[in-house]
């Protein structure tokens, strides 16, 4: 290397700034208009001006200035790349990366002005960094983690004091931000699981009102059982009509006046009077959730969320009452999300409430007129028309131990009505594919079939608060009249008790009476 090349002064300062290495973060200022780098074998720097007569083995790289730089020429045996490319000579730009040797150090050349500021910029910081994975060649792991280290030490270090109490107050204020949002997200979803919780109930009780519907395959069955022989209710009736002919003629003097009901109904939002929905993809088809309960909510415009129910009813007395079971009038009082549903700003509302008369093609719509507050009754009326369907008359005394009663309703609901309607009307259904809760009610209707089944049964126990009979009946039975021999309602049809042999519960005639006299209607 020429050593007496002729060298311009230096107008601006200039160093190396050892990005890595045992000396990383140190400044090596470049006084002199020529300097020698070399580096020791632990792969520290040392600049140093050259000594006319010293040996130059350990030089790695030589610096002249030139024209308010350095330009850097490296020796033919030895090995210098700037900005990732090896190099022999180069002249040195400003933020210049150089790596001297296979395991040296990285550098970057700095010039250095009036203008340059004393610590450095977060820019710079940032840069240094990014340069220093591009140009390092280094596993890139190592690249990253030193990077990483590297950019963390300068912001901690090299930067203004205002800025780093910028940033500890930054940090701080959004901990303190990420803290309260975790609270807050913590108590909306606490929120969103127990009113999630509350909407699961309810749709399970939706669930389970589907499961008891008519599907598909519950035709099939059925139409295949009605090929071979009757159903079991039917025979029932059969035999309960050959056994007595006083039963018959009770039977068919009563059925007129024991009407099906038919209602669903469902939840809505107080405040803004919303219904609560089901939830449906783009194509509008209801979407359910892991355990396959439909998913609900108050927004969308899904199908409303409707629990639907049957029981049965029967007209009384000279003024044309329309009686059944309270729960039956009021079916939420028997759901069990009905109270946690309330709780979340939700009220029950009967959607539908409809019933059919046995020989009339024609629905009745009807409301509530009075719930009893002492025992399981109810009146209802006949909504903006009244009920022209003959009255049953009420007993005058009360059934004892072992009078023999009879029971009319519509147990299991529609299921019952199919199983009398014949093979005909099933393969009828089944061709229209039309078993929705509500349509196929009306067609039985219009062919005629909606009639209620009758079970004889003995009084077992009799009080002024219950009858206790074993008469065979089922849900869907509920509210149905319980007859004496000579056809006088002795009580109204309201649970069963399965775990004592099949017997029912009945609620005696003067329990009603005292409801009919509260509403005006004896």
């Amino acid at each position: 290397m020429d050593e007496e090349r002729t060298t311009a002064p230096i107008a601006r300062a200039a160093s190396l700034e050892l990005l890595t290495g045992p000396s990383h973060g140190k400044m090596m200022w470049l006084s002199a208009p020529t300097v020698d780098v070399t580096v020791t074998p632990h792969r520290m720097i040392r600049v140093s001006e050259p000594r006319p007569g010293e040996p130059s083995e350990d030089m790695i790289a030589r610096l002249h200035s030139a024209d308010e730089t350095y330009e850097i020429e490296v020796p033919e045996d030895r090995v210098v790349w700037v900005n990732g490319v090896r190099i022999n000579t180069r002249r040195l730009e400003n933020r210049d990366i150089i790596e001297f040797g296979e395991s040296g150090p990285l550098s970057r050349f700095c010039l250095h002005g009036e203008d340059t500021p004393n610590h450095k910029t977060i820019i710079d910081i940032v840069t240094d960094s990014i340069a220093y994975l591009r140009v390092s060649r280094q596993p890139l792991v190592k690249r990253v983690l030193r990077a990483t280290r590297e950019l963390l030490r300068q912001i901690t270090r090299e930067t203004t004091i205002l800025f780093r109490t910028t940033v500890i107050v930054a940090i701080l204020a959004l901990a303190a931000l990420t803290y309260q949002q975790s609270r807050l997200s913590a108590l909306l979803q606490q929120r969103i699981e127990s009113g999630a919780a509350r909407l699961d109930s309810f749709a399970a009780a939706i669930t389970r009102a589907g499961e008891q519907a008519l599907r598909p395959s519950d035709l099939e069955v059925l139409r295949q059982e009605l090929g071979h022989r009757l159903t079991s209710d039917a025979e029932r009736l059969a035999v309960l009509e050959k056994r007595s002919q006083s039963s018959a003629r009770i039977i068919a003097a009563s059925m007129p006046s024991v009407v099906f009901i038919q209602g669903g109904y469902g939840f809505r939002e107080q405040s803004s009077k919303r219904m609560l929905r089901h939830v449906v993809d783009d194509s509008g088809r209801p979407l359910t959730g892991p355990l396959g309960q439909p998913l609900l909510a108050l927004e969308g415009d899904g199908p409303v969320a409707e629990r639907e129910f049957t029981g049965t009813g029967f007209v009384a007395g000279d003024k044309n009452a329309l009686i059944t079971n309270r729960h039956v009038a009021l079916p939420w009082e028997n759901d069990a999300s009905s109270e946690a549903l309330v709780g979340q700003g939700l009220e029950p509302v009967m959607i539908k409430l409809i019933v059919y008369q046995p020989g009339n093609a024609a629905s009745i719509p009807v409301e509530l007129l009075r719930a009893s507050e002492d025992v399981d009754l109810a009146i209802l009326k006949g909504k903006g028309k009244a009920i022209t369907i003959p009255g049953l008359r009420l007993g005058d005394s009360p059934p004892v131990a072992g009078d023999e009663v009879i029971v009319m309703g519509y147990p299991t609901g529609l299921r019952s009505m199919l199983a009398q309607s014949g093979k005909a009307f099933v393969e009828e259904l089944q061709k229209a594919k039309d078993i929705g809760f509500w349509s196929v009610a009306a067609r039985l209707a219009k062919k005629g079939y909606i009639a209620p089944l009758a079970s004889r049964g003995i009084v077992g126990q009799s009080t002024a608060a219950t009858i206790v009979y074993d008469a065979e009946t089922t849900h869907g039975g509920s509210g149905g009249p319980v007859f004496d021999t000579n056809g006088s309602v002795v009580a109204v049809n309201t649970a069963i008790l399965p775990e004592y042999g099949g017997s029912n519960l009945g609620i005696p005639a003067s329990k009603l009476r005292q409801l009919l006299e509260q509403a005006g209607l004896r």
